[in-house]
């Protein structure tokens, strides 16, 4: 295939990422995370004053806020919510869209538009990653595989960090390799710079750390003739890259900083890290946070452990059944299972089975960047399924990347290696085709995509919730379909980020799973997001002691309709 064409077919492609997205989300209401992250990233750049939302890295939010820059937008720095408190980024949030006299609607829609194109910048860049190694062939492949991928499509037109951290591995990976390879000025500049840019897209990444000095160790023994002057040269060429993302990360934080005063910045730490378990880190911080100088670092450093910390404490959340908080170690596997394409699935494993059958002794030294991925998906997926941190496929979103890359040039190598040719390529083309016609079904709600062994996205739910299946996003179809159907009333216990009495106005009326079934007006509605519905009916695991159980009386009744996927409609005679 020639060049031409094969960048015209790119072009082709992440356009249609951009109109599945841009249509797609329109009809999305506000998801939980993104109540947090638009006003803080509005306020990092309007007021330079960082204590929102301080448990991610500012870039991703900065860049959805641009848009907002050029919009008349009233922030309410007089209310509670900014001046007193702790980060209370929720009630401020909440106040910031639906009580300032804002357009929420308008607002989110213009934060959305710089993450779909960072979503487009994303798939450019799996192209040209997976195009460099392979080819056109291997190129347009991976770039089909990310442009019809439903977990992209659902969490890149949202204001959140996911494709933010996905972004930031490919990039700083792709440049520490041409490091590797060639330890010049331009590629030391430009590593620095891309390591700066992932750690402030998300504080996972600071992974890429020991996964780079992993990778630069075996480099240097596979490689290098001269193994200790090359051991020595990379160090200290690794320690100017250091330097510049720690430049990079404290030049960024110092300006989000500039009107945060420095008494409220210890005060917040304090209070924040009180019950932290990390005791040199967390003094660190402490002793940091009113220094000049060290203040941006005190305030990186605050978020990261405020990110282990919520980590290792877990959320409590329903998994096939049951209810926890501390996560159970096969839930990303399961997980991933479920929500990514079957016909990737049948792909992947055609790949894997030839290439345990073709590798040979000397894989590692000719297949140097192939292995480096494979390292990268090892870590990231061991430290993912260690963590009890389990609310949402999202979360190993980073991994999706190169193992499409790895997977496209599986199949190129499979493809030249195989006799029947013609039947092998007329196979993967199905796979393909199958691939994207299940995506594409989906269309508009890929948020709620499982596949066709959990029974598709109507059934989703029953395996497991949260930013999997129900954030909140389909609140506006419940109004659209409370219209249609001349509702004038109903109770809704919701979960997400969205106001309900913003959108409802007087046709809402709130309730609680908590609530007794006798406590509802006979010929009554009532509307319960599929997160609260599953956590009220799921079983407790040995050690979970909140109450559980609470919505089984609803077994009795079938749901009459559903607003989207994720909001289960039910009328109570």
């Amino acid at each position: 295939m020639s060049n031409r064409l094969t960048n015209l077919i790119a072009i082709i492609l992440l356009t249609i990422i951009f109109i599945l997205s841009f249509f797609g989300m329109k009809g999305d209401s506000l998801t939980m995370d993104e109540l947090a992250h638009i006003p803080a990233g509005y306020s990092y750049l309007t007021k330079a004053d960082f204590r929102l939302n301080p448990e991610h890295p500012p870039l991703i939010k900065d860049l959805s806020a641009i848009p907002l820059l050029f919009l008349k937008i009233n922030f309410p720095e007089n209310h509670s919510s900014w001046k007193e408190g702790v980060n209370n980024q929720w009630w401020f949030g909440n106040q910031f869209l639906f009580h300032s006299g804002n357009d929420p609607d308008k607002i989110i829609f213009f934060s959305r538009i710089s993450m779909i194109l960072i979503l487009i910048l994303l798939g450019w860049l799996i192209f040209k990653f997976a195009r460099e190694l392979g080819g056109n062939f291997v190129g347009l492949t991976a770039l089909t595989l990310f442009s019809f991928c439903p977990t992209f499509l659902a969490h890149g037109r949202l204001v959140t960090t996911d494709i933010g951290a996905s972004l930031g591995v490919i990039l700083t990976t792709y440049f520490w390799l041409k490091f590797l390879k060639n330890p010049s000025f331009k590629n030391i500049i430009f590593s620095g710079l891309t390591l700066g840019v992932a750690l402030l897209s998300k504080f996972s990444l600071a992974l890429l750390i020991p996964f780079f000095i992993i990778i630069t160790f075996i480099f240097v023994l596979l490689k290098e003739t001269d193994k200790y002057s090359a051991a020595f040269k990379f160090i200290g060429k690794g320690l100017i890259i250091a330097i510049i993302a720690l430049l990079l990360i404290g030049v960024v934080y110092q300006f989000h900083i500039l009107n945060y005063p420095p008494e409220k910045q210890i005060e917040d730490t304090k209070i924040i890290l009180e019950s932290s378990p990390s005791g040199f880190l967390k003094n660190l911080c402490l002793f940091m946070a009113d220094k000049p100088g060290l203040r941006p670092f005190a305030h990186y450093l605050l978020g990261l452990l405020m990110v282990t910390q919520r980590a290792a404490g877990g959320n409590t959340v329903y998994f096939l059944g049951e209810i926890s908080a501390s996560g159970w170690w096969y839930y990303f596997p399961v997980v991933y299972f479920l929500k990514v394409p079957l016909a990737f699935h049948i792909l992947t494993l055609i790949v894997l089975i030839f290439a345990i059958k073709a590798i040979k002794k000397d894989w590692l030294k000719n297949h140097f960047i192939e292995f480096s991925m494979l390292l990268f998906l090892a870590i990231y997926w061991f430290i993912s399924i260690k963590g009890n941190l389990n609310i949402g496929i999202r979360h190993i979103l980073p991994t999706f990347p190169f193992t499409y890359i790895l997977v496209s040039l599986g199949i190129k190598k499979w493809l030249e290696s195989i006799s029947f040719k013609r039947f092998a390529f007329a196979l993967v083309l199905v796979l393909l085709g199958w691939y994207i016609f299940s995506s594409l079904s989906t269309f508009p709600h890929y948020l709620t995509y499982f596949n066709e062994i959990a029974g598709g996205s109507k059934n989703g739910y029953k395996f497991v919730v949260d930013s999997n299946y129900d954030w909140g996003q389909d609140l506006k179809r419940l109004n659209n379909w409370l219209k249609k159907n001349n509702v004038s009333k109903i109770y809704l216990d919701y979960f997400g980020g969205a106001d309900a009495p913003y959108y409802l106005r007087e046709k809402y009326l709130p309730w609680q799973g908590d609530k007794s079934e006798n406590e509802l007006e006979k010929g009554s509605y009532l509307a319960v997001s599929a997160d609260l519905l599953q956590v009220g009916k799921g079983k407790p695991v040995k050690g979970f002691n909140q109450p559980t159980g609470y919505y089984n009386w609803l077994n009795q009744y079938t749901p009459i309709a559903r607003a989207g996927n994720s909001i289960f409609i039910y009328y109570i005679p």
